[in-house]
């Protein structure tokens, strides 16, 4: 496939020109999307959706239980469908928690986190929820100390354990919420749904809201080693279709795709860290080389908002979600001035403007 077609069947795959009928749809496809920046994880569903979903609709999703955000893979948190999260931790945690390992024994995480477990599950058991630094104080009582990073290591170890998971969203009435309560996972996930082989299952599910894409792009967006990305799409194959064999196999899925929709838009408006851009061993695809640096990821890791145009990465831009400045308008900077044409781009920020400030 040339890449204008890789393109096309990335943004039908991702949902971008395909959009699913509401937010629970989006995340039930997309299976996980990054979301360090709490704000951008709730874009990139609303972004997927048809119509105009508001951030109050995702939040909304979120106190449901329809979602929840934990270290689902990479070390990196992640938006889930919580029906998804305990089966995809089986696959993805023991090496999460393998690589974390040099920072935990110099943490003396180990050493806590048996006393960490029981005093969280005694704050939060019985329908509790905290909010982070709360739950820090509930560990700081129990004879824990949560000085400088220990408290989020504890955090991260006792998600990864699916123990606590972060539910329901903090209510902020000046502007949109940045944090989420932790709540205990067996207490609030209540339609847990295990695949019968969640190896498989997490290779048909990516290939599904990513592809066409291979083992490669598998194994980068999992975490998990080439070999067993590999299995994986061995044990996935009955579910897969190659569309390309060189150097190695790409696929979509077998059977119907979604059907794009006719009135999508052709720029978008994209946030930090999103899939399209992130999510492939390969980013030459969604971005040209010379203007990779211009996105990231940076020294320190960070990926900027990206404007694209027909599946091309063709800016970068920006907008505060601050109290008293999430209502400004969002700023954009073309690679090219002729890139997109200007009335596309600020219909795309428009769009995200909407989304915060409705």
């Amino acid at each position: 496939m040339d890449v204008a077609a890789i393109r096309s069947e990335r943004l039908r795959s991702h949902r971008l020109s395909a959009p699913a009928g509401d937010v629970a749809a989006a995340a039930a496809h997309m299976l996980a999307v990054q979301a360090q920046e709490f704000w951008g994880g709730r874009w990139a569903l609303a972004v997927r959706t048809s119509g105009d979903p508001t951030i109050r609709d995702v939040d909304a999703a979120f106190d449901r239980g329809d979602l929840v955000r934990s270290w689902t893979m990479r070390g990196t948190i992640h938006v889930v469908p919580a029906r998804d999260l305990a089966w995809v931790l089986s696959v993805t945690g023991e090496r999460q928690r393998r690589q974390a390992g040099t920072v935990h024994r110099r943490e003396g995480i180990d050493d806590d986190l048996a006393r960490a477990e029981h005093a969280v599950r005694a704050a939060l058991g019985g329908g509790g929820r905290l909010a982070r630094s709360e739950l820090f104080d509930v560990l700081e009582r129990a004879g824990i100390s949560t000085a400088g990073q220990r408290g989020y290591h504890l955090l991260v170890r006792l998600s990864l354990h699916c123990v606590v998971c972060q539910g329901p969203v903090v209510p902020r009435a000046e502007g949109p919420t940045r944090e989420q309560y932790v709540v205990l996972a067996e207490e609030w996930v209540t339609d847990a749904a295990p695949p019968p082989d969640p190896l498989a299952e997490l290779f048909v599910r990516y290939i599904a809201s990513h592809g066409p894409a291979g083992a490669r792009d598998f194994a980068w967006w999992s975490g998990l080693a080439l070999g067993t990305a590999r299995e994986a799409a061995e044990r996935a194959s009955a579910r897969l279709r190659a569309v390309d064999d060189a150097p190695e196999p790409s696929y979509v899925v077998a059977g119907v795709a979604p059907r794009r929709a006719p009135s999508a838009a052709r720029v978008l408006a994209l946030p930090p860290f999103d899939e399209y851009y992130l999510s492939y061993a390969d980013r030459t695809v969604a971005c040209a080389p010379e203007f990779l640096g211009s996105i990231g990821p940076s020294k320190n890791g960070i990926v900027r908002p990206i404007v694209v145009a027909d599946g091309e990465a063709v800016g970068v831009w920006a907008h505060s979600v601050a109290v008293g400045r999430h209502a400004e308008a969002p700023l954009s900077e073309l690679f090219t001035p002729d890139a997109a044409g200007g009335a596309d781009v600020a219909a795309a920020l428009h769009r995200h403007r909407r989304f915060v400030t409705a």
